[in-house]
């Protein structure tokens, strides 16, 4: 689907020793996605009893919090969550380590999580399955870490800034909350994406100083999410 550049060089999982030992923690990550999805995918009342749904968390099933996020609801969906992640955690581990990197990935799954119990808490039907926050978080980390990435969509022939499909990714996710016509996640995208952006400047201060424009930058669309819901429009 695309590739990732970081400046002149494509980033590679498999360069070097040192990035595949701290890979170890990527591929259990994504593995456990997997197994607990296509578990999902062909047991109906698996994939209810481990789903994100308002009613039974708030009956005292918090595990949902957690567990929902290794749920996906098709392979399309889960394909392009663990790709993603595959694609842009390599960039988080090479300048935050792998420790760092679990840290960054378990936090915006639980900002999402939790931004979506605030946000829908009076809806005791509401229901939601995906890795998208904590990927997310995972994305927005690697943009404000390395900035200057660029993407290669199979349909454009020219790099496309990484920050761009972050920010674009959130915007359509704000589409999808308005439109409520899917089973994702869409409000843990922003829950994720707080995640990722608030513990990779507790643990890279120097982005604020060094890397303004983009801390700025993708702040717009948690701002706009926000802002439309104080104005109740979500």
């Amino acid at each position: 689907m695309f590739t990732l550049t970081k400046a002149k060089e494509t980033i590679s999982i498999f360069t070097g020793n040192k990035i595949i030992t701290m890979n170890i923690v990527l591929i259990f990550i994504i593995a456990l996605n997997l197994i607990v999805s296509f578990k999902g995918f062909g047991a109906l009342a698996f994939f209810r009893k481990y789903e994100f749904h308002i009613g039974s968390i708030r009956a005292g099933e918090h595990y949902r919090m957690v567990s929902s996020a290794f749920l996906h609801g098709d392979i399309g969906h889960l394909f392009f969550n663990m790709f993603t992640l595959y694609m842009f955690a390599p960039v988080v581990i090479s300048y935050m380590e792998s420790d760092t990197f679990a840290l960054i990935y378990v936090g915006s799954l639980i900002f999402g999580s939790l931004l979506t119990l605030l946000m829908h808490k009076d809806d005791y039907n509401y229901r939601a399955i995906g890795a998208s926050g904590a990927v997310t978080g995972i994305l927005y980390s690697a943009i404000l870490l390395q900035p200057d990435m660029s993407l290669y969509l199979f349909f454009i022939p020219i790099p496309i800034p990484a920050y761009i499909f972050g920010i674009g990714y959130l915007l359509y996710s704000i589409y999808g909350m308005k439109a409520k016509n899917d089973n994702i996640g869409h409000t843990a995208h922003f829950g994720g994406a707080i995640g990722g952006f608030l513990i990779t400047i507790i643990k890279a201060p120097y982005i604020l100083t060094e890397n303004t424009f983009m801390v700025v930058l993708l702040l717009i669309p948690i701002v706009i999410l926000f802002g439309l819901a104080k104005a109740g429009k979500l």
